[in-house]
């Protein structure tokens, strides 16, 4: 019997671990192909792609597509389409694990925007948090700060991450509220449903047409994206959110092996410290709501 409840508690754990590798490859498959195909080709192919898979995942289960909630059904789309092509063209132009590492300011915008938009008290953790964050940000793609002769990030490239963790935290918002009303499929069907009718006039101004290789590179974009939403979902609906998050941080050291192994990318002293401050944040700003939640 405990064998038993040993096993199910592991089983959100493992699940989480699973996302959280399934991310970092579809990061792998994005730079692949990031380098000739514009980002909001890559999106498009990813959303047709999720469409498909999303639907099939509805109709077996039996639940209306549609939603209830559809202003803001489509709201969260737009959003996180914009957040998805920042996130694209940040993987293109910085190393594998920094572009990741900066997606994980999301948690420390989160807190953020839940003190200016829901009142939420921000409080001191979730202050610190933020402050850490941008000095991660400040350090990793400053200028005329000498670490070690280590060379900083581009600065455009680092901004335009930082705006996708920006709308990844808002889109987390709208979910917080959505998840009330809507099934966590319904919320993932919205997602590419949206991407598609918004990066298609991108697409069309210019078009370029994939070679064999990288349409086999953007079906793993699909597939390991599709495979990372539904093992999140999983963990995220038998874990608090905060342990859930604070577990797929271990993309970032996937990242970083992939980005090893694969690119040759290395990790210089200032983009290190960078990182480290920035999952130093996350943390801290995940623990933040949590203890609020125990003492309410």
């Amino acid at each position: 019997m405990n064998h038993t409840k040993t096993g199910a508690s592991k089983r959100p754990v493992l699940a989480m671990l699973a996302s959280a590798l399934a991310f970092s490859l579809m990061g792998v498959c994005v730079k692949q192909v990031g380098t000739r195909l514009p980002a909001a080709e890559v999106v498009l192919a990813r959303a047709l792609l999720n469409v498909v898979f999303s639907w099939w995942l509805l109709q077996r289960a039996g639940i209306d597509p549609w939603g209830r909630r559809r202003g803001l059904l489509i709201t969260r789309g737009a959003i996180g389409s914009v957040a998805l092509l920042c996130v694209y063209v940040a993987l293109a132009e910085l190393p594998l694990a920094a572009a990741t590492v900066l997606q994980y300011l999301y948690p420390t915008f989160t807190a953020v925007l839940a003190w200016g938009m829901l009142g939420e008290r921000i409080g001191r953790r979730a202050l610190a948090a933020v402050l850490l964050g941008w000095g991660g940000v400040v350090l990793m793609a400053g200028r005329g700060v000498g670490l070690g002769g280590s060379t900083a990030l581009p600065a455009t490239p680092v901004l335009i991450a930082v705006a996708g963790a920006l709308c990844t935290a808002l889109a987390y918002v709208s979910v917080r509220s959505l998840a009330r009303s809507e099934h966590p499929l319904v919320i993932v069907f919205y997602f590419p449903l949206v991407a598609v009718p918004l990066s298609l006039p991108l697409v069309l101004v210019n078009p370029v047409i994939p070679t064999p290789q990288e349409l086999l590179w953007l079906l793993g974009v699909g597939l390991f994206t599709q495979l990372g939403q539904v093992t999140l979902t999983q963990s995220l609906t038998a874990l608090p959110a905060a342990r859930a998050t604070a577990i797929s941080t271990v993309q970032v050291v996937f990242a970083a092996l992939w980005g090893w192994l694969i690119f040759a990318e290395s990790l210089g002293l200032r983009t290190l410290a960078g990182a480290l401050l920035i999952l130093a944040a996350t943390l801290i700003s995940l623990n933040a709501p949590a203890r609020r939640e125990a003492d309410r």
